[in-house]
């Protein structure tokens, strides 16, 4: 059981590592250009937002979560995120229902979107939520950080570093063992495609970046600052998640009050993982729930989305979830009224 959590935390914490470094090079090659443009645009932050969400699997919502822990999104995107992402749930709804599943999907974004509007015209003071970390990407002098020094390389392999060596025994490491199968899923499928991309990216950066760029900006800030709380956080709430089910039978919770069984949904939806939510899939999937159910249930869950924001911030954490389980109440109890 230990050595399953332990495998699912690294995975987790491997690609939200590998988005940080992807974000951290994007933003010193042009010296934070984009960020700045993002920033300006908050419907357009919104909108990535609810589109990253909405794509199946949690890897969408783990990417906001490290834009938004470098202040580069508002709290309002944040929320639109995990409004409209549903986790691995997306690809077994997709699988039983697909026209409905795209319906759910487009109104989750849609939801998202509104929502996240609505959070940041109400909730102005949101970087109470995170001004303790002080996550501002570094930008240096453009001469001193060139992330592809050309005729350097070769000589910064010879008279490698420590942090260099050891971040690429890590991505070789985790290479090994995901083209062997010990770690991630067994067969290639996206995801696995995803993740040996992704790792291979993040061998490229680790190898190639001046000595400047890796000490400062993967060592010291995303490695060191992050990585490991990020890693702890989830892999401790990982375990609480699985002695939770173990006790627990959701099968009966469910009865015969839809207002019951929205509450219990709704409550259900806290819990940052993929699986007690496939309980109403497939209960709607048989006809015994209602779409305003699951509808619900899909707000106020994320899957794994918001475990890496547990090392970010407990309160924006906590605070996402309030959003979300209004959100979901009022649009479920609407549901059940009119229809």
């Amino acid at each position: 059981m230990i050595l399953g959590i332990l495998e699912h935390a690294l995975m987790i914490t491997s690609f939200v590592f590998i988005m940080m470094l992807l974000i951290e090079y994007i933003n010193v090659q042009t010296q934070g250009r984009w960020q700045e443009e993002l920033k300006q645009s908050r419907w357009g932050q919104y909108l990535l937002g609810a589109v990253l969400g909405a794509m199946p699997g949690c890897l969408g919502a783990f990417t906001v979560v490290s834009l938004y822990s470098h202040r580069i999104v508002s709290f309002g995107a944040l929320v639109a995120t995990m409004i409209a992402t549903s986790g691995d749930e997306a690809f077994v709804m997709f699988s039983l229902f697909p026209a409905r599943a795209a319906g759910l999907t487009a109104i989750l974004l849609v939801t998202g979107i509104i929502t996240g509007f609505l959070v940041d015209v109400f909730f102005r003071k949101q970087d109470k939520l995170i001004e303790h970390l002080e996550h501002k990407m570094p930008l240096h002098d453009s001469d001193s950080c060139q992330c592809f020094p050309k005729g350097q390389i070769w000589n910064q392999l010879k008279s490698i570093t420590f942090p260099r060596a050891l971040l690429i025994i890590i991505f070789f490491s985790f290479m090994f063992f995901l083209l062997t199968g010990t770690i991630g899923p067994k067969l290639w499928d996206w995801k696995k495609i995803t993740f040996a991309v992704g790792a291979l990216y993040g061998l490229f950066i680790v190898t190639t970046v001046p000595d400047h760029f890796l000490e400062h900006h993967l060592w010291e800030h995303v490695f060191k600052k992050h990585l490991t709380r990020i890693f702890l956080w989830t892999f401790g709430a990982l375990v609480v998640i699985h002695f939770i089910e173990g006790y627990l039978n959701l099968a009966e919770l469910v009865q015969d009050n839809y207002f019951m069984v929205l509450v219990i949904a709704v409550l259900i939806g806290i819990i940052p993982e993929s699986g007690p939510h496939l309980l109403f899939v497939t209960l709607y999937s048989t006809g015994v729930l209602p779409f305003s159910i699951l509808l619900a249930s899909s707000i106020v869950q994320d899957g794994h989305g918001m475990l890496p924001l547990l090392a970010v911030s407990r309160r924006g954490f906590v605070w996402v979830k309030l959003v979300n389980i209004l959100v979901g109440l009022v649009i479920g109890s609407i549901g059940l009224v009119l229809i």
